[in-house]
């Protein structure tokens, strides 16, 4: 019985933590964002780091379904602690300090910090909205809702490209 309590919490953690990450999930980083022992992955985009605990996760079912007791407590511990370390970095990741010396990539990797948050805030905004949306009981503010949401995907594609635009900036001045 508490086993199965313990899965359940566990997967309703990885699956708010997936729609936390979904965001800003696939924004690289210069240095590794973990330590070697607790991710094995070498990709420092975030939702690597997601991907990797939920495959832990599901090791931790195989192990319960296979009663292999030193094996499931080690796998809770270490999954957990994934957990915690991708919550952490996920309310801290727009304060995250950059390696680099070079003044201009250090710009342009500010630049791409301040665009992700952006995104992420308008993200944010945009569920908001269908929220609201769902919820509206006039045809006037269905409609208003939903002239707000195209707004919204209009801005996030325009800050999306602004990325991809920062991303080859960068790229060409790390070659």
């Amino acid at each position: 019985m508490k086993t199965t309590r313990l899965l359940h919490i566990l997967h309703q953690q990885l699956e708010e933590l997936r729609a936390r990450v979904a965001p800003l999930g696939h924004h690289a980083t210069l240095s590794a964002r973990f330590d070697r022992h607790l991710f094995q992955t070498r990709s420092t985009r975030l939702q690597s780091c997601v991907d990797e605990a939920e495959m832990h996760y599901e090791e931790l079912c195989r192990a319960i379904e296979l009663q292999q007791l030193p094996q499931v407590a080690w796998l809770a511990e270490h999954l957990s602690a994934q957990i915690e370390a991708i919550t952490k970095e996920t309310a801290s990741w727009s304060l995250r300090a950059w390696d680099s010396g070079s003044p201009v990539i250090a710009k342009w990797q500010r630049k791409r910090l301040q665009h992700q948050e952006f995104e992420r805030r308008l993200v944010e905004m945009k569920q908001l909205r269908i929220r609201q949306h769902a919820e509206a009981t006039t045809l006037s503010d269905q409609q208003r809702l939903a002239r707000e949401i195209e707004v919204f995907d209009g801005r996030i594609t325009r800050c999306r490209q602004a990325l991809n635009e920062i991303e080859q900036v960068l790229a060409r001045l790390m070659r």
